[in-house]
């Protein structure tokens, strides 16, 4: 990828957004999400935004319960999903005592509005009551600690809650926004994810919830290698790709180093060039990342996967393409000095 530029055609660009949760508002697809996290399909951010990773884990879980893989949430889904897919928010009044996926939209929305639940765990008790009548006494509603029409219309209506402006000298918050990890914001602010978790007292497996307010411990210095790898494996994980692979491509682009550019703008540990990163971003992930060292590496790894896909899971054809340019490899097969890049490659695997 970093000396053949990434032409586009009109069929490579036929990649589609995900149907179904797309079409839900985001704090139905947030009550999605969270309902497939406790089936273990779903391991992103609770962001409401219906990208590839929330369809994955729909059609997974579809899968696994013999219904049609269509990506869509409709009626049999969710009532496979059982009380964690229904009701849907806005069906019945919420109060104290109950359960399912309109509180997990509940807490999401209560999140979104700069009230964050120390749990997101679909059940309506006494912290989650408590963070309604705050929210109703701001909203200037009557201060019931139940969710009825008013109070619904104003969670969905309201701005979200303003990000803390005091920072000490040894530390700054920041508030969790859409598409965020615990990796990009420690890579961000040159601290650690165990520092940052820790600090917190969150589990950095556990979800993260967009609106969770953050205190970032201060940092010494920029990523180094350590982080690079657990970024790698993480991404890896998270899109399927061997680990192992990812790793030996790093290794081969970059060795681990974020700050490479080359002769083609191909930057970072994964050496994205700008044109593929516009691509992952519009058709594989489905949002703007970052442009941190951890969001270089997801982009890379989204690319890799959404290549070994293209080329029905044949490694050598994918690093290939992912050097080369897939419509390159399709047409002339791999070039000689790409054959030596994926050579290279393969014998870094279970070494880096």
């Amino acid at each position: 990828m970093r000396r053949f530029a990434v032409l586009l055609t009109v069929a490579a660009l036929a990649v589609v957004a995900p149907a179904g949760a797309s079409a839900m508002a985001p704090y139905e697809v947030a009550g999605l999400q969270v309902a497939l996290y406790r089936f273990g399909h779903y391991k992103g951010p609770i962001d409401g935004i219906a990208g590839p990773m929330t369809k994955r884990a729909i059609v997974a879980f579809q899968r696994e319960r013999g219904l049609a893989a269509d990506a869509k949430a409709g009626k049999q889904t969710r009532v496979a999903l059982g009380r964690y897919g229904r009701p849907l928010f806005g069906v019945r009044t919420l109060k104290r005592g109950k359960v399912g996926f309109d509180v997990s939209v509940l807490q999401f929305l209560l999140a979104k509005n700069g009230l964050p639940p120390n749990r997101l765990n679909s059940n309506f008790g006494p912290a989650t009551e408590h963070l309604v009548r705050r929210f109703q006494r701001k909203a200037g509603l009557p201060v019931d600690g139940v969710v009825g029409k008013a109070t619904r219309k104003a969670l969905v209506a309201a701005k979200k809650g303003k990000q803390p402006k005091k920072a000490s000298k040894a530390t700054k918050r920041h508030v969790v926004r859409p598409g965020e990890t615990l990796t990009a914001i420690a890579d961000r602010n040159g601290t650690t994810v165990r520092a940052l978790a820790s600090r917190n007292k969150l589990d950095p497996s556990n979800m993260l919830l967009i609106g969770t307010k953050l205190v970032v411990p201060k940092g010494g210095s920029v990523a180094g290698r350590t982080s690079v790898v657990a970024s790698i494996n993480r991404w890896a994980a998270h899109y399927g790709v061997s680990a192992d692979l990812a790793r030996a491509l790093a290794w081969q682009e970059s060795g681990f180093q974020p700050h490479v550019r080359s002769s083609v703008d191909a930057v970072g540990v994964m050496q994205v060039i700008p044109e593929t990163r516009d691509f992952v971003e519009v058709f594989v992930i489905g949002l703007r990342i970052e442009r941190t060292t951890d969001g270089n590496i997801r982009v890379g790894v989204a690319y890799l996967d959404h290549l070994l896909r293209q080329f029905k899971g044949d490694v050598r054809l994918a690093v290939g393409a992912y050097y080369q340019g897939p419509a390159a490899v399709r047409k002339h097969g791999l070039y000689p000095e790409t054959r030596r890049f994926v050579a290279n490659v393969e014998a870094l695997r279970g070494r880096v």
